[in-house]
């Protein structure tokens, strides 16, 4: 384990270059940064010395150097309570929207405080396979060839006699056992040596040693996203998949720096469009008294070929209200400053409003409330029309549970106003 030397803080949209700017990765770094580039990576894209940031948030480590990417929806420049401010609401919308929801252990029971997404995964791994030895890893059967001193299971004799010609005691065997050697142990192991490789956490270096000295020993296999699509989880093993999960993403997100072996990458980053309609969505769901339905990504289709298959769109949020009121929300993360939404989000409202049969609809963004705005369709001979489009802008609130409880307010406020 290393320390890191440096940890830079951009956000969204940004640039980062190794010529000039206040803040600079080094050259090398940028080297690395586009070989991972060229893998069809979409955090970022290559520009003139220097690598610009798009929707995607989250943590890139190069070597021993983490590269925070932080989501933003105001003009505040940076500052250390500015970049404060929003890591721990980044953090706190993951953990809203349960994207490391670990039944075992939850964020209150870390030991230790996130200073970043990547702190924050880190642990959750550690603390999810603490669990796993405490409660006792699980045996499978399998099959196995080797030399054994006593006659079980099918005597290979090809092998046998290429073995053993000159050991008449021993005898080359084919017999099922019953151990801890299976596919969930490679791919946690493999996953525990990558965090001993890669973690700059001083706080979490003797639990991962710890694992590593309390996890047995398993064979090296190489692991790809065909690796997690063959296992099966049941009721014996399903304790084991929250663990796998947070296996996945840290091992398909690790590239190594097969040239000089300096500047390894690991990415954990999130789409910030569809973690705003996540948080949204849960945010909506706790308001159960009024609501009848919440759904999220509900389909229908509009248009069917002769041949082929039918084409379908799928709004945000679907809500019902209890007095059978129709809604239909779609999430935007950026701020309009008070400038009117595109053209093309207008017309795609248009559309929900009459293939979902909604009373209103309306588009959902962070930003300052007097921002909010009504309004309605226009016929094509310029009058006013019954279906009415509202632009819905959310205050930015530091606390996550505060901020929830906003959007909460603020959206029932503007369905009431619907009802009546």
């Amino acid at each position: 384990m290393t320390k890191p030397k440096e940890n830079i803080v951009v956000f969204e949209h940004e640039i980062l270059r190794f010529d000039r700017g206040e803040k600079k990765i080094t050259e090398d770094q940028f080297k690395a940064l586009e070989r991972y580039h060229g893998n069809g990576v979409p955090f970022f894209k290559l520009v003139y010395n220097g690598v610009q940031f798009n929707e995607h948030v989250g943590v890139l480590q190069v070597g021993s150097t983490l590269i925070e990417v932080l989501p933003k929806a105001d003009r505040n420049p940076h500052s250390e309570k500015e970049d404060k401010k929003w890591r721990d609401l980044l953090i706190g919308m993951l953990q809203a929207v349960r994207s490391f929801d670990i039944k075992s252990s939850s964020s209150s029971h870390l030991k230790i405080k996130p200073n970043t997404v990547l702190d924050l995964y880190f642990e959750m791994y550690v603390k999810e396979i603490e669990y796993l030895l405490h409660t006792g890893l699980i045996k499978k059967y399998r099959k196995k060839e080797c030399n054994v001193t006593a006659l079980k299971g099918s005597l290979q004799f090809s092998k046998h006699i290429q073995y053993n010609l000159t050991h008449k005691e021993r005898f080359y065997v084919r017999h099922t056992t019953y151990d801890v050697e299976h596919t969930l142990h490679f791919i946690l192991y493999k996953a525990i040596k990558l965090l001993k490789q890669i973690n700059t956490n001083q706080s979490l270096h003797s639990r991962i040693g710890a694992l590593l000295l309390h996890f047995p020993e398993m064979p090296d296999i190489k692991v790809t996203e065909a690796t997690f699509e063959k296992l099966v989880f049941n009721r014996k093993n399903q304790h084991y998949s929250k663990a796998i999960e947070i296996a996945k993403l840290l091992l398909l997100q690790y590239h190594p720096d097969v040239s000089k072996g300096r500047n390894h990458v690991l990415a954990l980053m999130f789409d910030m469009n569809l973690l705003w309609e996540q948080f949204i969505y849960v945010s909506l769901r706790k308001n159960r008294e009024h609501f009848a339905k919440v759904k999220a990504q509900t389909s229908k289709y509009f248009w069917k070929p002769q041949g082929g298959r039918r084409a379908s769109m799928k709004p945000d949020i679907f809500i019902q209200t209890k007095a059978d009121i129709k809604i239909v929300l779609d999430t935007k993360w950026k701020n309009l400053n008070g400038c009117n939404p595109s053209p093309d989000d207008l017309r795609q409202m248009y559309v929900y409003h009459q293939y979902f049969n909604a009373q209103k609809v309306a588009l959902v963004y962070p930003g300052k409330k007097e921002h909010s705005k009504k309004g309605q369709y226009l016929t094509s001979e310029g009058e006013i029309t019954e279906k009415h489009c509202a632009v819905i802008s959310i205050d930015v609130i530091e606390s996550c549970k505060d901020w929830q409880k906003q959007i909460i307010a603020t959206i029932t406020e503007w369905i009431t106003m619907v009802e009546n």
